[in-house]
C-alpha cells in the first residue's frame, strides 16, 4: 500500500488519455518520430489544431461509467506541444485555433465526477530548440553533430522543471504523475547514446514534485524509484517485487497498440479481453490504465466508447472483485483468478465449467457462496474423499477440495465471478 495515497491501489482502473497534435495526423502519436518530420513539416498540425468538440465533461462521464476512478491526460507529449497555457513556452494550445488552455477545465470535469486528477508529462521534447538530438529523435539519421550545435540540456532541463511546477502549481491538488520516459544506453533495448537521470535532474525534480504535491503518486520513469511501476503493453505473470518485496503496479494498455487516435488501426482487443486484463492484474495485485485517443476534434472515437460502455458493463455488476481487492494467498483452479477483500474471496472464471468448479483447500472455510452478478446462492459440495467413481456418482477430489455446484448456463457476462463469504478465523 502506497502509504500516503491509498485510493491508488483501492482504485483498481484508470483511464489514460494520449491527446495532440498527433491526432491530427491520426498514424500514431510517434508519427513525427517514425517517419522522421522535421520541427517545421510538423508545424502545419499546430496551425489546424481547432478541437471544436472538446468537451471534458464528456471524457469523465466516460471514464465513471467505465468504472474508472482517476484520469491521466498527456498535458505534453514527445512531440513537445503543451495543451495548457505554459509561460515557457509558444509551442502551445492557447497559440492554435483552439486559443485557450485545454488543461482547465479538463481538473473541472474530473473533480465534478469525482475522479482523481492525473497529469502526463514527457521528459523528451522533439520541438524544444535545446533538447539535443538523440537515439530516439526525429532527426537521429540527419547531421546530428550540426544539428547539436549551440543546443544545450541545462537549459532544456530549467524549461523541464519550470513547466512541471506549473502543472503542480496552477491547478490545485493533483493526485497522479506519470513521467515519460528515461532511456539510458542499453535500458529497455534502447541503444546507445540516450537519456536518463543527470539529464532530468531526476532527483532535483522529484524533491520539487514532493515539496509541491505531498499527497501525490510518481512513477518510476526518471530513472529513479518511484510509488509505481509501469509495465507497459503487457500483463505481468505475477505479482511484481522487489527483494522479496511485493510492488504497487499498474499496467499501462491500449485498446489497438496505438496511444494516440490510429483511425486506420482496426485491431481492438474486445470487452471480455479487456475485463480478464483487468482481472488477471488485480489477481496479481495491480492497476490497470487503459487508453483512450480522441480525435482532432477532442472527441473520443466511438470505437473506444464503445470498449468503455463494455467494460463499464461489467463493472457496474463486478466492481466490489475489483475495487479495494487484491491478491489471494488461496491457489485458483486452471482458467480462473483469486482476488480477496477482507472475508470475500471472489473466483473470476475465464472458462466456465460443466456442472461444478472445484477449488483446492477451501474445504471447511467456506460459509456461503453466490453468483455476484445475481448474487443468486450458489450450493457447496465438501465430497468424502475416499468416493470412487460410478455411473452419475463422480469419483473424489483431492482432500480439502471444495466443489461449487453451477449452474448450466454461464450468467451472461464478459467474466462470470463467484462471491464466497469466507468464516471466521480461516486464514485464505
Amino acid at each position: 500500500m502506497i502509504q500516503h495515497a491509498p485510493w491508488f491501489e483501492e482504485s483498481r482502473l484508470g483511464m489514460f488519455v494520449h491527446w495532440g497534435l498527433y491526432s491530427l495526423a491520426a498514424r500514431h502519436e510517434w508519427v513525427m518520430n517514425r517517419e522522421e518530420i522535421t520541427v517545421e513539416e510538423y508545424s502545419k498540425y499546430f496551425r489546424r489544431f481547432d478541437p471544436d468538440l472538446y468537451d471534458p465533461r464528456e471524457w469523465a462521464l466516460a471514464a465513471r461509467n467505465a468504472g474508472m476512478k482517476y484520469v491521466v491526460l498527456t498535458t505534453k507529449h514527445h512531440e513537445g506541444f503543451c495543451l495548457w497555457d505554459s509561460a515557457l513556452t509558444d509551442y502551445k494550445a492557447s497559440n492554435t485555433p483552439a486559443g485557450r488552455d485545454l488543461i482547465a477545465p479538463y481538473v473541472d470535469a474530473l473533480r465534478a465526477e469525482g475522479l482523481k486528477v492525473g497529469f502526463y508529462y514527457s521528459l523528451i521534447d522533439w520541438h524544444h530548440p535545446d533538447f539535443t538530438v538523440d537515439s530516439v529523435h526525429p532527426q537521429r539519421n540527419a547531421d546530428v553533430g550540426t544539428l547539436n550545435e549551440g543546443r544545450d540540456m541545462a537549459r532544456y532541463r530549467e524549461y523541464l522543471h519550470g513547466q512541471v511546477r506549473e502543472l503542480l502549481s496552477n491547478y490545485g491538488t493533483i493526485d497522479y504523475l506519470f513521467f515519460d520516459f528515461s532511456y539510458p544506453d542499453g535500458m529497455d533495448g534502447h541503444p546507445a547514446g540516450g537519456k536518463g537521470r543527470a539529464d532530468w535532474g531526476s532527483e532535483e525534480l522529484l524533491a520539487m514534485v514532493r515539496e509541491l504535491q505531498p499527497g501525490i503518486v510518481v512513477n518510476d520513469r526518471l530513472e529513479l524509484p518511484g510509488d509505481f511501476v509501469t509495465p507497459e503493453q503487457y500483463q505481468p505473470a505475477g505479482p511484481m517485487m522487489s527483494d522479496g518485496v511485493p510492488l504497487a503496479w499498474e499496467a499501462c494498455q491500449t485498446l489497438n497498440g496505438s496511444w494516440g487516435y490510429d483511425r486506420d488501426n482496426l485491431d481492438y482487443k474486445s470487452p471480455d479481453l479487456l475485463v480478464r486484463m483487468l482481472v488477471d492484474g488485480v489477481s496479481k495485485g495491480g492497476n490497470l490504465l487503459l487508453n483512450v485517443g480522441p480525435t482532432a476534434r477532442g472527441s473520443l472515437d466511438p470505437r473506444a466508447a464503445e470498449s468503455l460502455a463494455g467494460i463499464g458493463e461489467w463493472v457496474r455488476l463486478h466492481g466490489r472483485s475489483i475495487y479495494g481487492a487484491g491478491p489471494s494467498s488461496c491457489v485458483p483452479p486452471a482458467d480462473a483468478r483469486y482476488t480477496q477483500r477482507g472475508d470475500r474471496l471472489y473466483v473470476h472464471l475465464f472458462a466456465w465449467p460443466f456442472g461444478f468448479v472445484h477449488l483446492p483447500g477451501l474445504a471447511g472455510k467456506v460459509e456461503y457462496a453466490q453468483l455476484l452478478n445475481d448474487a443468486s446462492e450458489l450450493r457447496l459440495q465438501e465430497p468424502d474423499p475416499e468416493q470412487e467413481a460410478y455411473a452419475t456418482t463422480p469419483g473424489a477430489q483431492p482432500a480439502g477440495t471444495l466443489s461449487v455446484k453451477l449452474p448450466v448456463q454461464r450468467p451472461p457476462v464478459a467474466v462470470p465471478v463467484l462471491e464466497l463469504f469466507l468464516k471466521e478465523d480461516t486464514d485464505a
